[in-house]
């Protein structure tokens, strides 16, 4: 590491960082980013869980994940579900479906998964 990237590092903000980080996680993953994901279009984008919730849908509930892989965050929507063994904060993992715009958010309705490994 150089000199001036370690200044870079030294007065960057933790959310660059963790962008930074993020991207790093996902290269070489053959992964379409966030920031370039089009609604309509069958995607496969990855991202870490920054946050989950339940919120009812239509009377149904659902699992609400919001994932980010550094260039923005998507919304995976699983209907009919409270709780998703191995999805938890902090986890990444890869989504394929295909996305829609709902208020200002990407969202994927019960896309298929796969978990990542830890690290």
């Amino acid at each position: 590491m150089g000199l001036k990237d370690l200044r870079r590092r030294l007065t960057a903000s933790i959310n660059d960082l963790d962008c930074e980080r993020l991207q790093d996680r996902f290269a070489g993953l053959e992964l379409t980013s966030i920031a370039e994901m089009s609604c309509r279009h069958p995607v496969r984008v990855g991202g870490e869980v920054k946050r989950m919730r339940t919120a009812p849908r239509s009377g149904v509930p659902a699992l609400e994940v919001v994932v980010s892989d550094g260039t923005g965050d998507a919304v995976a929507v699983f209907t009919g579900r409270r709780h998703i063994a191995g999805i938890d904060h902090h986890r990444a993992l890869v989504l394929e479906g295909v996305p829609y715009a709902e208020r200002g958010r990407k969202i994927m309705l019960n896309p298929a998964y796969t978990l990542l490994p830890h690290g």
